[in-house]
């Protein structure tokens, strides 16, 4: 109540307070639909199935994808030295317009070979490959050694789970 006036409380002046009008409903805020890639191995053992079945998109082995698979290619190779030798020869088939045509290369994911540092000449190869195209690095995951592909991904892959639309 207001004080020496001896009427009542404020809303008895003022009458009922309405609701406001219900305006059109908002449009639902968009989503950007995940981008889907397609896994491309370097060589044979590079962990492309496992990523496929970690990150999502489309495990294409050792081959290029097909016209229906996702036109957005990571290209995959193991740290040790032949796997790092096929990514420039790779790299440059796209710079020179020699791929598929169509496809987009994305980026280059490193499977560590074996668990630890890599060793100087092999981190020099990498240092090497970095200033061409984007590079994702995955350490080694024992459980996935042993075929246990629950769980989270690595932390330290948690650049590559951004990219790929991958829960983290």
């Amino acid at each position: 109540m207001r004080a020496g006036t001896g009427q009542g409380p404020e809303i008895w002046l003022r009458g009922p307070v309405t609701a406001p009008e219900a305006g059109p409903p908002r449009p639902a805020p968009a989503r950007a639909a995940a981008r889907r890639f397609s896994w491309v191995g370097l060589h044979g053992g590079a962990g492309v199935s496992t990523l496929a079945a970690v990150y999502g998109g489309h495990d294409c082995g050792r081959s290029w994808p097909a016209p229906d698979a996702p036109r957005s290619v990571l290209l995959v190779a193991r740290t040790h030295a032949s796997g790092l030798d096929a990514v420039l020869p790779a790299v440059e088939l796209f710079r020179r317009g020699e791929a598929p045509h169509g496809l987009d290369l994305d980026a280059v994911v490193l499977v560590a070979d074996a668990p630890g540092r890599l060793p100087r000449p092999l981190a020099h190869r990498v240092r090497l490959i970095e200033p061409l195209i984007d590079v994702y690095r995955v350490p080694w995951v024992p459980d996935w050694r042993l075929g246990d592909l629950g769980g989270r991904p690595p932390r330290e892959t948690e650049p590559l789970a951004r990219l790929t639309g991958a829960p983290r």
